[in-house]
């Protein structure tokens, strides 16, 4: 470990001083400057427009995404299966773009362009589906709109360990994931308001997602800045991505390995709708549980990720995994309305305990040179695992009935938590290693 050769970024203001070895962070700032602990608590500029950012692009997508399978049915006259395959090549490529721009983002050493291109196309292509006049165009702006995803989220998330402390990471992604349930909340919310409006049709409302995708642009632009000090010239050293497999060293490939089984029992949160709706629930009623749903994980991400930078990481995981695998055996078991409804809304304290938490672990084992391409492995595992995890549960679901379905959810969540202990607790209040 090389503490001489670690910089911390926080913006805006002074480069923060190195800190000797055997020195806590918090207890060298007490010791420069009376005002340095308040300074340290503080997040940096880029993390809370990034937050910005994701709260108006899900607004945006929010608008849209809720409605678009009434608008393929009722005004396209798309079927079902022209969805599931809009849908399931949409979220592929975002996946598999995840890894190729996490990879090109180190090599380059740049961050922002990727961000903006990403957001920018994202931003330009989801309103246009109000102009589409049959489903085919649809697809391709979905698609395009999952490009601009797979583009930017690996580069983003680097960023944001890029310019945040080493013991404020935690508490950085949990705002990022807190901004992004904030605006999921909102985008229906405001879509229901405009189709209030006697002359307004689904089409005048995607329209009108143009408006905070044109903010997201602005903010990006202006409040958003790479920590250019600390950037290392371009390099050619490592060219394939069984390399980089390789240097981001053992820990990593365990907690990977983990975060797979668990995403392979973690299949799509509409076959919960769906056992709500079984259970009785009016659609009416499943809508006002899914934003409150959201409203559970913007309040727990917020707090989980400030947690894990006092308790650890490994835990709030665990506990969240043990969390998922309770949800899943009550959805097996439980048959009342009440019961259901009381355990789906403990379901947000999931992601509260994992999301913020996991990318706080990853930025952390990974070395720094190769964060993009880590965050690339790890939201292209999640993306890539993600599609069987679905096909499975589906496939079971109609053989065996639910129960058995959500059986098998928990028990590979079990088997995830028992490979996530084999993965050793990282530290949160001082430098990782550099590589």
């Amino acid at each position: 470990m090389t503490l001489s050769r670690h910089r911390i970024f926080a913006l805006p203001g002074p480069r923060r001083p190195r800190v000797a070895p055997g020195i806590d962070q918090a207890e060298n700032d007490s010791v420069d400057h009376p005002s340095a602990q308040r300074r340290r608590l503080r997040l940096p500029r880029a993390v809370i427009a990034l937050g910005v950012v994701s709260f108006l692009t899900d607004l945006s997508s929010e608008m849209i995404y809720p409605l678009l399978p009434v608008f393929l049915a009722g005004t396209l006259g798309a079927g079902a299966v022209a969805l599931g395959a809009i849908e399931g090549l949409a979220e592929s490529t975002a996946a598999f773009l995840k890894v190729v721009s996490g990879r090109w983002t180190d090599r380059t050493q740049r961050r922002k362009p990727l961000i903006v291109s990403g957001y920018g196309l994202s931003g330009a292509a989801r309103p246009l589906i109000g102009a589409a006049a049959i489903w085919p165009v649809v697809a391709l702006l979905r698609f395009t709109d999952r490009v601009g995803k797979g583009l930017r989220t690996s580069p983003r998330d680097a960023l944001i360990a890029d310019v945040t402390p080493f013991d404020r990471l935690g508490a950085a992604y949990g705002l990022h994931r807190a901004m992004d349930h904030a605006g999921a909340v909102a985008g229906p919310l405001v879509a229901a308001g405009l189709l209030l409006i006697p002359s307004m049709t689904l089409r005048g409302v995607f329209l009108l997602a143009a408006i905070p995708a044109v903010l997201v642009m602005i903010v990006l632009v202006l409040a958003v800045q790479e920590p250019a000090a600390d950037r290392h010239p371009p390099t050619s050293a490592r060219t394939s991505l069984l390399s980089d497999w390789s240097a981001m060293g053992g820990d990593f490939r365990r907690l990977l390995l983990a975060v797979l089984v668990f995403t392979l029992g973690n299949s799509t949160d509409a076959f919960l709708l769906l056992r709500l709706s079984e259970a009785g629930l009016a659609a009416g009623s499943i809508a006002l549980l899914w934003a409150a749903h959201h409203v559970v994980k913007m309040t727990a991400t917020y707090v989980g990720g400030r947690w894990s930078d006092r308790t650890g990481r490994r835990r709030l995981v665990a506990v969240g995994w043990l969390i998922y695998a309770a949800v899943y055996v009550s959805f097996a078991v439980v048959s009342t309305q009440t019961g259901l409804i009381a355990v789906f809304l403990a379901y947000g304290l999931y992601f509260g305990l994992t999301e913020p938490v996991e990318r706080a672990w990853v930025a952390g084992l990974a070395p720094k040179e190769l964060r993009g391409s880590a965050f690339g492995l790890y939201h292209g595992t999640i993306g890539i695992a993600a599609l069987p995890a679905s096909l499975i549960f589906g496939g079971i679901y109609a053989a065996a009935g639910p129960a058995a379905a959500f059986a098998t959810g928990s028990a590979l969540a079990g088997i995830a938590l028992v490979l996530l202990l084999s993965v050793p607790e990282p530290p949160v209040r001082s430098p990782s290693i550099e590589r």
